[in-house]
């Protein structure tokens, strides 16, 4: 599997329009911005980019949202990689005997054709996300 770089980093907010404002004044330019369903509630994204940096922020269904206020430690939700083919990286990886959490990749509408998803648990928890934009 050949990985590219890292795509993006994740960054769960509490206020969508505030974060976007603060990494604005930043130099970064929202480049995407979609909406998704999660347990029954709405939720937002959007990437920021700045040069070859892009910072996913995004807001969790208001029901969601007390996990990411509780949280005591760093608020960086996952790192994610940019790869080629999805399908092939999840059979190499799954394959190899680590932790997938996802039973297959996912879709999303983000993007101007969307992207397909899985991720995998490091050592300590942490979250990496295989990503394809399509």
């Amino acid at each position: 599997m050949k990985i590219n770089g890292i795509q993006h980093i994740g960054l769960p907010v509490t206020d969508l329009a505030v974060s976007e404002a603060f990494y604005e004044r930043l130099g970064f330019a929202n480049v995407m911005a979609a909406g998704f369903e999660y347990k029954g509630g709405r939720g937002a994204v959007a990437m920021m980019q700045r040069g070859e940096m892009v910072l996913e922020l995004y807001q969790m269904p208001e029901a969601e949202l007390q996990e990411i206020r509780g949280r005591s430690n760093g608020r960086i939700d996952h790192v994610a990689f940019d790869v080629d083919g999805i399908e092939e990286a999840f059979a190499e990886l799954k394959g190899a005997g680590f932790a997938v959490v996802e039973s297959e990749p996912v879709t999303l509408g983000f993007w101007e054709r969307g992207c397909r998803y899985f991720h995998v648990l490091g050592p300590d928890g942490e979250r990496l996300e295989f990503n394809q934009i399509l």
